[in-house]
């Protein structure tokens, strides 16, 4: 792991990615390609530590003759492939744009992955490795007492966005077993902490409660989800690359398993302490209950074992600590939060979204 191919390293995991490989691996050079949709944020690149090292390319993952330019100039040596459509509520609306990115984009990349590196043999196999970047959500939905979400789990994705994930996986593993590419996958939990985008539950918690607007919360809130700080999913990314055994799958998760509903009233209590002057507290008189979504799937759980037996890693951050630490760079980041809800991109897409749940269930 020496020279990087990040895809979607502007949005919110690959930004996180980006500044954490600069600080802790000073043998590698960067190339960032992403395509600057809505969700990707040139300013979550700012302030790198080296950023001598970091070459930010603005294209997109399905230009297959751009993605070759880039392996051949850089010598590429390791893809980690975050870039995806990542929200549900999106997948709903318009499922296209997340079959064009999650499925045709992961599979143009694994063809230039092909050329470059097996079919030219620029790189031996045994020094490469193509890193999937995928969720826990492709694996379906858990009833309460079923056992948490393992690597041996069907796939049994129910949205259209966790379905493209679920092809997507699939990708990889075919081109692993069928062309000899040498190919990890990691399914995480949800991801919060800093620069993720403010469409995701926990951000946009933290902003509309800030201005005294209300805070939609699906049905009857009980969704059980669990939560993985940014900053050790970025770990246990580099440690699975590191040591990782190729062709295998890890589950990632931050050991939490909370609901919707008793997420957000843990971080509007953290906003009355933090914000003690703010004329809306207590901030959970702010919780408003709206139609759910369709399809909305009830608990996800992750099964850790495998990484934490085989590769040693756990989640150093509590979701207290977590919370606290993400809550306070929004609050300390307001002008990074305001030009991207002033965008009427933004507003468009929330009143499409919410506009139609009004009035409490």
């Amino acid at each position: 792991m020496q020279r990087i191919l990040i895809t979607g390293g502007a949005g919110f995991i690959g930004s996180n990615l980006v500044h954490n490989l600069l600080e802790s691996r000073p043998d590698v050079e960067i190339v960032n390609l992403d395509l600057l949709t809505y969700s990707g944020n040139a300013k979550n690149l700012e302030d790198l530590s080296s950023p001598e090292r970091h070459h930010f390319v603005h294209g997109d993952i399905c230009d297959h003759a751009l993605v070759i330019r880039i392996m051949e100039k850089y010598q590429i040596d390791t893809i980690i492939h975050l870039a995806a459509e990542s929200h549900v509520d999106r997948s709903i609306h318009n499922p296209g744009n997340f079959v064009h990115t999650n499925l045709v984009g992961t599979f143009e990349l694994l063809e230039a992955a092909r050329a470059y590196w097996i079919e030219n043999e620029r790189i031996p196999t045994s020094e490469v490795r193509f890193h999937h970047v995928s969720t826990d959500e492709v694996y379906g939905t858990l009833a309460p007492d079923d056992p948490a979400f393992a690597e041996t789990n069907r796939l049994l994705p129910n949205s259209p966005y966790a379905a493209t994930k679920a092809g997507s996986d699939h990708l990889v593993r075919a081109y692993g077993h069928t062309y000899g590419l040498p190919y990890l996958v990691t399914n995480c939990s949800n991801n919060y902490g800093p620069r993720q985008f403010p469409e995701k539950l926990i951000p946009l918690v933290i902003g509309r409660a800030r201005r005294g607007e209300t805070i939609p919360i699906y049905g009857d809130g009980g969704q059980i989800r669990d939560w993985l700080y940014v900053d050790d999913h970025c770990r246990a990314i580099q440690l699975v690359i590191e040591e990782g055994q190729v062709g295998h799958t890890y589950n990632i998760g931050g050991n939490v398993q909370i609901t919707n509903l008793e997420l957000v009233k843990q971080i509007c209590s953290l906003l009355d302490e933090l914000l003690p002057k703010s004329p809306w507290n207590p901030h959970s008189q702010l919780i408003t209950f709206v139609p759910d979504r369709p399809g909305h799937d009830r608990r996800y759980a992750i099964d850790m074992s495998k990484i934490e037996s085989l590769l040693g890693w756990m989640p150093k951050e509590t979701l207290e600590s977590g919370l606290r630490r993400t809550i306070r760079w929004y609050l300390e980041n307001n002008e990074w939060l305001d030009a991207i809800e002033n965008r009427e991109t933004y507003s468009d897409w929330m009143e499409k979204n919410y506009g139609q749940r009004k009035g409490e269930v």
